[in-house]
């Protein structure tokens, strides 16, 4: 049986590293954060969307679906993800933050490949030394629990996802692509 899945860009978080600035739309060698990712997804997924919870009309520039959180205010990523597994008419969502330019092409194949060879609802990324809990791949089967989880007062990526059972995949041969843009410094040094 093959899984359906669609793809959300995170980019609704206030970016307080960032000076506040909107973070998907700062210029990263000549194009928004959110373009290179787009274009880097795009090759791997046909469905893609952004969250964002401001600047909604720049956003819908891109051409992609927008929506912003249920939850009003900025709960964190968590209630992105949930927003989109609620309205998400695929079997998956793959998420991945809107400053992080260089994620790997083979992303979802990776993903979608642990996922369907432990029969898990959720794979994420591990780098060799570090878990980056919002590039992953979640079920809509999930969407219940993690609405539960957000009511209960809980914010945790990486502590949803490993209480629900989610499968670490070992990226370390490409751990560069997960290099994040958080400050406005990093926009101007990283290469």
């Amino acid at each position: 049986m093959t899984i359906t899945i669609s793809a959300v860009i995170l980019a609704g978080g206030q970016a307080r590293r960032m000076n506040g600035q909107d973070k998907g739309l700062q210029q990263f060698k000549n194009k928004c954060l959110i373009e290179h990712i787009y274009t880097r997804l795009s090759s791997q997924i046909a469905a893609i969307a952004i969250n964002a919870n401001r600047n909604i009309m720049d956003y819908k520039k891109f051409g992609l679906p927008v929506f912003s959180d249920e939850l009003s205010g900025f709960q964190g990523p968590l209630s992105g993800m949930l927003t989109a597994l609620k309205t998400a008419t695929t079997d998956f969502v793959l998420f991945t933050p809107c400053d992080t330019p260089f994620i790997p092409l083979n992303l979802c194949q990776k993903l979608q490949s642990a996922i369907e060879k432990h029969n898990a609802l959720i794979a994420y990324v591990y780098d060799g030394e570090r878990e980056h809990p919002i590039c992953c791949l979640v079920s809509t089967k999930l969407t219940d629990k993690l609405d539960l989880y957000l009511q209960e007062g809980n914010r945790k990526v990486l502590q949803f996802l490993k209480e629900n059972n989610g499968i670490a995949v070992d990226f370390s041969e490409q751990k560069k692509a997960f290099i994040n843009m958080n400050t406005l410094a990093d926009l101007q040094s990283t290469s």
